[in-house]
């Protein structure tokens, strides 16, 4: 199956304790594993019921590749109450419903998904919206396919608690009862998976808060939005709401992910060893680890070399010189077409059109991932961010000393701490969709940075997490 990613035993174990958790499963009791693979959960629940004297229920194990298929077939075949089915789970939901579901859904974002496929998904699927994943539409056909009162246990990234991608998910998630979110430790997958969550939930209106199982082993009881914005400000912590403040993207022309060009070995060298011919085409760039937390200046020692003019606009093939014969040689040739961006773009284009024009005065940098949020300011105007960098360009340059300093502080590294995705180790990942939600009080914009604390806007209490919606 596309996405698929074994569950290591201790996970498994894990999930099925909290599947069966004051509810043990009965002969009778129907299960499902929908995307089974080679039997990972099938193998756990068996444990368990070894373990604690129960009989197996009856189980159905579904997937859509046929080399998984023949090995759980030929490992389940002495067991009666094991059913293993050749099919697609999102194209063909398994007739009635079931007391338990358990599954680690494959993990596959819109990118690798083809048209064919994504018209498909939009056409079934409610939470197929923007730039899904793949593990949102077993979520919602699983849900369909649950019991009344009856458990499902799955495991997928946590992401969906917060990516704009998922707010219909989290909507049709809101009509069920979210037991439990064990937030496990990032590495339970070997780095194969970001931040893994073991979500629990039960076929019944939701009566009462979720217990939310932090990775240092802390908890917590939150009850959880109905609407579809984030869960991260619910598990993060919150404050009131306060009037006299707008948004980081109301008052900015661009809050953007720096330059993705899809091949950085191709485009992205030192500035020493390109060669005097590629000049012309070269940009100072610099990427997140150039950034650093203990230094003001913005430096680095790499050039882009970009196929593009100064308004941002591709140049043509016939006119590219020698940048053509460097991008033609074999290597760098077979690194370009490997792009997913070349179906659609010509074989040399980067991956998003830069915005050159835009991009080429003074802004302010921040990474992409960051333990702790910190920004900076491009006073020579030249660089060109790469795709590890964000960018903000107010639309009034006059308000770029004085918003540096306010992202800065202690109030705004407490609403992101809120409202960003995790990455590895506890590292925040900052995103365009959540910095242009930045609040910013109005009084800065007017007075500065030091007039807008004296006016009282900027007080939170010590364990804050948001400022303003």
């Amino acid at each position: 199956m596309k996405g698929f990613v074994p569950t290591p035993p201790l996970v498994v174990d894990l999930m099925v304790a909290k599947l069966f958790e004051k509810n043990p499963p009965e002969p009778e009791d129907t299960l499902l594993d929908p995307g089974c693979g080679r039997g990972a959960f099938i193998d756990g629940i068996i444990r368990w019921c070894d373990k604690n004297n129960r009989e197996i229920p009856r189980i159905t194990g579904i997937d859509s590749d046929p080399n998984h298929i023949a090995i759980a077939c030929g490992k389940y075949s002495g067991y009666p109450s094991i059913q293993i089915r050749h099919e697609d789970f999102l194209l063909q939901a398994p007739a009635g419903k079931f007391k338990f579901i358990i599954a680690n859904p494959p993990y596959v974002p819109i990118t690798g998904l083809t048209e064919q496929e994504k018209r498909e998904y939009r056409t079934r699927f409610r939470s197929a919206t923007g730039r899904f994943d793949l593990y949102f539409l077993f979520f919602e056909q699983a849900l369909h396919c649950l019991e009344k009162d009856a458990r499902l246990v799955f495991i997928t990234p946590e992401k969906y608690l917060s990516v704009k991608s998922a707010s219909q998910l989290r909507i049709i998630l809101s009509g069920y009862s979210i037991d439990e979110i064990d937030l496990i430790h990032e590495q339970s997958f070997a780095n194969l998976v970001t931040y893994p969550a073991v979500t629990t939930i039960t076929h019944r209106k939701s009566d009462g808060l979720t217990r939310i199982v932090f990775r240092d082993g802390q908890t917590k009881s939150v009850e959880m939005p109905n609407d579809g914005t984030s869960a991260f400000p619910s598990l993060y912590g919150k404050t009131e709401k306060k009037t006299g403040y707008c948004v980081l993207g109301e008052i900015c022309l661009r809050v953007s992910c720096g330059v993705a060009t899809g091949a950085d070995a191709v485009f992205v060298h030192k500035k020493q060893v390109i060669p005097t011919d590629l000049k012309k085409y070269a940009f100072p760039t610099i990427t997140g680890r150039d950034l650093s937390s203990n230094s003001s200046l913005v430096r680095s020692d790499l050039e882009m070399i970009a196929p593009y003019d100064a308004n941002g606009k591709l140049i043509p093939e016939s006119q590219l010189g020698a940048l053509k014969e460097f991008l033609l040689t074999p290597e760098n040739h077979r690194r370009l077409l490997k792009r997913t961006c070349t179906a659609k773009k010509p074989w040399y284009a980067f991956h998003e059109n830069p915005p050159l024009n835009q991009i080429l005065q003074r802004k302010i940098l921040c990474k992409d991932i960051t333990e702790k949020p910190f920004f900076r300011i491009d006073d020579s105007g030249e660089f060109v961010p790469g795709h590890s960098v964000y960018y903000i360009i107010p639309k009034n340059p006059d308000h770029l000393e004085v918003l540096n300093d306010y992202l800065n502080s202690r109030e705004v590294r407490l609403w992101l701490e809120s409202n960003c995705q995790r990455a590895a180790n506890g590292f925040l990942r900052l995103q365009s969709t959540i910095l242009k939600q930045v609040p910013v009080p109005f009084n800065i914009l007017e007075n500065g940075w030091l007039s807008g604390q004296k006016a009282g806007f900027l007080q939170v209490p010590e364990d804050s997490a948001e400022i303003a919606g």
